[in-house]
């Protein structure tokens, strides 16, 4: 009797890779961060084609909690190249798939704070599109002017210890 070659271990959630897509870069300049939640995003064929090409733009995406649904507004996904003529709009909602506690907590976070929510990143997690959402709210002018001062200071002091370890 031979003994059965063993079986791979079961994948699980935090073992799969991540590739990111897109990130939103212009957020942390415009706003505070609050917080963070990852959502599943509902695509079509061409639109995950089309992904896992590169081609899409996050900056001017805006997230709707709408009749206890999440929804992706603004993002543009370019056509898939291969696609046929049956390719969607690249600017059209996108349902984000959300828990409906997590979407009654935020809705109640955002009517009560005045608050918006943007996405922050759009990437794969093994087979699956996934986009990172934030909760937040706008900086004013002087608060930008500090966070680029505070930038230029660790960027210094960084290269001043740099320069130190290698005399």
């Amino acid at each position: 009797m031979t003994a059965r070659p063993a079986s791979p271990p079961p994948k699980r959630e935090k073992d799969l890779a991540v590739r990111i897509v897109a990130k939103n870069r212009k957020a942390f300049h415009e706003y505070f961060v609050e917080d963070k939640m990852e959502a599943g995003l509902e695509l079509t064929g061409t639109e995950v084609k089309s992904l896992r090409e590169g081609s899409t733009n996050l900056t001017d995406g805006w997230v709707e909690l709408a009749g206890g649904q999440a929804f992706l507004h603004g993002v543009h996904v370019s056509p898939y190249l291969a696609g046929s003529w049956n390719n969607p709009d690249p600017v059209r909602k996108r349902r984000l798939l959300l828990h409906k506690r997590e979407i009654l907590k935020w809705a109640v976070k955002l009517q009560r704070t005045g608050a918006t929510c943007i996405p922050l990143s759009l990437y794969f997690k093994g087979p699956r599109a996934k986009v990172e959402i934030a909760l937040v709210t706008g900086k004013k002018l002087h608060d930008k002017r500090e966070t680029i001062k505070r930038r230029e200071a660790d960027r210094e002091s960084r290269a001043a210890i740099k320069a130190g370890r290698t005399r």
